[in-house]
C-alpha cells in the first residue's frame, strides 16, 4: 500500500486487482500488462479479477490517519466479484476507523447490497451522466462521484439543477496517460460542472489535469 499522485487521496490499497468493464481508457489494466508475472498480476492474463488476502491487513499497519482509494486497479463491486471477497475488505474497513476508506465503481447499484461503516466514502465514475440513485442506509457516508475523464456535457436524469441530489462531492478530471486520441473535456462543460454545483450546493474538485483557471484549488472534504 503505497502513497499515490492521485489528488483526492493519499494512499491506494489494492486487496483485489484486474477487471472486466474493458474501458478504452483504463490505465489500471495498462499498469498490469506491465507487471504481469510480478506484484501478484498473472503471467499469462495480468488484469483477470484476482484476490490478494496477504494484502487485507496493510491498512491496519498505517498510524497515520490517511485517505485510502480502495481498489484503484480494479473495480471491487463489478458484477463478477464475489461477496465473500467485499466483505472481507470491509471488515478491515471496520477495524482501521483512524482512516477514510474510498470506494468506486461504475456498479454502484450493487452498494445496496453491504453495509459500510462511517468512515467509507461511497462513489461511482461516469463518463458525463449522473445515474444514480442512493440507498437511505447510506445516509451516513459521504457520497461521491467522479467524472473522468469527462467525454460529454453533464446529463441529468433529474429536472433540472435544483431538484435535491443525494450526493456530497463531485471530482472532474481529464484522461490520464499518453493515448493518442485522449480525451479532454471542453471549458464550457467544466463551467455547466460549476454552476450546476454552485447551484445544488456539491461541493467540486477539479483535478489539476483539466488546466482550467478556477479559484477551486483545496480538497473540499
Amino acid at each position: 500500500m503505497n502513497p499515490t499522485k492521485i489528488e483526492w487521496t493519499d494512499r491506494t490499497w489494492n486487496p483485489v486487482t484486474g477487471c472486466n468493464n474493458a474501458c478504452v481508457y483504463c490505465y489500471a489494466r495498462k499498469m498490469a500488462n506491465r507487471l504481469k508475472g510480478r506484484f501478484g498480476y498473472p503471467k499469462n492474463e495480468p488484469f483477470t479479477p484476482t484476490f490478494h488476502p496477504d494484502r487485507l491487513s496493510e491498512p491496519l499497519n498505517i498510524k497515520k490517519p490517511s485517505k485510502i482509494f480502495v481498489c484503484s486497479m480494479s473495480d471491487l463491486f463489478g458484477k463478477w466479484v464475489p461477496d465473500t471477497w467485499i466483505q472481507q475488505v470491509l471488515d478491515v474497513v471496520r477495524r482501521a476507523p483512524h482512516h477514510t476508506f474510498q470506494f468506486l465503481t461504475k456498479n454502484p447499484v450493487r452498494y445496496a447490497d453491504f453495509e459500510f461503516p462511517n468512515n467509507a466514502w461511497i462513489g461511482y465514475s461516469t463518463e458525463g451522466p449522473l445515474f444514480h440513485c442512493w440507498d437511505t442506509k447510506h445516509k451516513d457516508n459521504v457520497k461521491f462521484v467522479s467524472i473522468e475523464p469527462m467525454s460529454e456535457p453533464l446529463q441529468i436524469k433529474l429536472d433540472g439543477y435544483y431538484q435535491a441530489i443525494n450526493f456530497n462531492l463531485l471530482i472532474v478530471g481529464k484522461e490520464t496517460g499518453n493515448r493518442r486520441q485522449r480525451i479532454t473535456p471542453k471549458n464550457e462543460w467544466i463551467e455547466q460542472i460549476i454552476d450546476f454545483t454552485e447551484k445544488t450546493n456539491i461541493k467540486l474538485f477539479l483535478k489539476n489535469n483539466l488546466n482550467y483557471e478556477s479559484t477551486i484549488q483545496e480538497f473540499p472534504i
